[in-house]
């Protein structure tokens, strides 16, 4: 997905008009939100291991797969993938809003606990159906922290606030 139509979200007070057209057309180029510097491609860590946990009941070998599964920062993302705009995302990420950075840092915490949990029971010898049941039940848990999280990488959260004008930018960039 690309992000059309940014670029008043990525200027800085006193940049001039055309460098931040350019710097919000690159952001959007490399699917990197322009109005907040973040990028839902971190969200397909999490997305794997909640695709492996909805398997399991009718594929029981996925538990395997699924204990492979290692939590990532959202730097550690970025770095160890081919993402096109991995440096450009790991430098938007830095100089993105430090509330947003802690509010999806946060939910990640949250995930990554979560997901570190449903790994220690998968170790266990669980009968697959049991296993199967609870795997299920963690990944519809946690699907709506992704959606969350995504609302904050795309800057629909609403759990933080915006200034009106901000509200009235962000409609008017969809």
């Amino acid at each position: 997905m690309k992000y059309q139509n940014c670029t008043a979200a990525a200027q800085a007070p006193d940049a001039r008009p055309d460098a931040a057209m350019a710097a919000a057309q690159r952001y959007s180029d490399a699917n990197i939100n322009p109005a907040t510097g973040l990028a839902s491609d971190y969200l397909n860590h999490f997305n794997e291991a909640i695709m492996v946990l909805d398997m399991l009941p009718s594929f029981p070998d996925g538990r395997a797969e699924f204990l492979e599964w290692r939590p990532m920062t959202y730097r550690e993302h970025f770095a160890a993938s081919r993402f096109k705009g991995r440096d450009l995302a790991i430098a938007a990420y830095e100089a993105a809003d430090p509330a947003l950075r802690s509010r999806l840092d946060g939910l990640a915490a949250t995930m990554t606990a979560m997901l570190e949990a449903m790994r220690a029971v998968m170790q266990s010898d669980l009968p697959p159906d049991v296993a199967g049941e609870l795997a299920v039940r963690a990944a519809a848990a946690l699907k709506p922290l992704v959606t969350r999280a995504g609302a904050v990488i795309n800057g629909a959260d609403p759990d933080i606030p915006q200034a009106p004008q901000a509200v009235v930018d962000g409609l008017m960039m969809r």
